[in-house]
């Protein structure tokens, strides 16, 4: 049953408070799914309504 203590769903205070942020590694976010432009839709647009 010690595993339910070590399992919460949400953090104790002292492991919020310990949390070292510089141990974390940089990333660069890509967007996998960019919108489209407005001439993207008005193209879309015209083609499905000609």
């Amino acid at each position: 049953m010690l595993l339910c203590a070590f399992m919460a769903d949400k953090p104790s205070m002292m492991e919020i408070t310990s949390f070292d942020k510089t141990k974390l590694k940089k990333t660069e976010t890509r967007e996998k799914n960019p919108l489209p432009t407005k001439e993207t839709i008005e193209q879309e647009r015209r083609q499905t309504s000609a």
